[in-house]
């Protein structure tokens, strides 16, 4: 299984668990609002994201972890911005069943969002 995380709102998951599919892009950006896909990442990419996109959230988020044999919508590896990294973009909205976990995903005591290791998606 190929696992990659989407980071979200509690509440915004809740509410894609009552309409039966989640299309949130990122913070703020949906694919209702003309989003074209939805923001992804690989583990180790995780805190970094979350570190850049979410840097003044103060409250918990989740990660929904997504099997990526289970999407429906079409998935790419693109680096959109040129900078040599590339991340999972989701090309539609996000089946419920192809969220196989959503865990708690909690700022560390040094503040800042954690690391998301390889380990914790086997």
């Amino acid at each position: 299984m190929a696992t990659i995380f989407h980071i979200a709102f509690p509440d915004q998951w809740e509410a894609a668990v009552e309409a039966g599919c989640y299309r949130w892009s990122t913070r703020g950006k949906s694919l209702d609002d003309g989003a074209t896909f939805i923001h992804a990442s690989r583990p180790e990419q995780v805190a970094m994201v979350a570190n850049f996109a979410y840097d003044d959230v103060d409250v918990p988020l989740c990660l929904l972890v997504i099997d990526t044999t289970r999407l429906v919508s079409a998935l790419c590896d693109e680096d959109l911005d040129g900078t040599g990294m590339s991340f999972p973009h989701i090309y539609g909205p996000l089946n419920l069943d192809a969220v196989v976990d959503v865990r708690p995903y909690h700022r560390g005591p040094d503040g800042l969002w954690p690391e998301v290791s390889e380990q914790a998606v086997s």
